[in-house]
């Protein structure tokens, strides 16, 4: 189901023929060490996966990732997965939060931020006014990335005993207006240029939100 549009992207929802790019995004080296190993090794693994994650958080909640294609691929059937983005409900935070992962071939070209910046635009219309984002500390393009989405740091938080902590971001988001323009996001997106931005992961792609914490590092 298509969710949404910008200059470059669609946002779609997930579907289970979307297991060999799911596999493929979960097993890229960058993916694991920033947000750990889901020990999806093959497309069974990952096909399940999306049924339990993704795809039942968007039929039990009406939001969840979204895959992220390009809107001028070149190629016949028009279809080129580079990346996930959307809005998740972790057991382990208090509110909704963004995730998002890129593919390698796709990352410094801005492509996370215009596709975080419509999700961000996109949120309150599913009733939500402030959204939460985490990420590594390590992790300096994602917190990059994040202030330049206009999220605040909050502050360095443990999401489950012993885990190695993580930085916790928000932002509140006005309401739509009698229009449904988001002034301060449509702001952002008519400001969007193409400065690269390389942030692969932020703790997106929840492996099975229903029996265990989202965040595995």
């Amino acid at each position: 189901m298509h969710i949404l549009a910008t200059a470059r992207l669609n946002l779609r929802t997930v579907e289970p023929g979307d297991a060999a790019f799911y596999l493929a995004l979960l097993n890229d080296p960058a993916f694991v060490e920033q947000i750990g190993d889901r020990g999806l090794r093959t497309l069974d693994d990952a096909q399940q996966a999306l049924l339990d994650g993704p795809i039942a958080m968007q039929e039990a909640r009406g939001h969840s990732l979204y895959v992220v294609e390009l809107r001028d691929s070149g190629v016949p059937d028009g279809h080129v997965p580079i990346g996930m983005c959307g809005l998740i409900k972790r057991d382990s935070l208090d509110g909704v939060d963004i995730g998002y992962a890129f593919l390698p071939a796709w990352r410094g070209q801005g492509y996370a931020f215009e596709a975080g910046v419509a999700v961000l635009g996109f949120a309150p219309s599913l009733g939500l006014r402030r959204v939460l984002a985490i990420t590594s500390p390590n992790n300096i393009a994602s917190n990059y990335l994040l202030r330049k989405m206009g999220m605040r740091f909050e502050r360095f938080t443990h999401l489950a005993p012993g885990d190695v902590g993580t930085n916790l971001y928000s932002i509140d988001l006005a309401p739509p207006l009698d229009d449904g323009r988001l002034p301060r996001i449509v702001q952002a997106l008519e400001a969007l240029t193409p400065r690269a931005v390389s942030a692969p992961v932020s703790a997106p792609c929840p492996d099975n939100q229903r029996t265990r914490s989202k965040r595995t590092p």
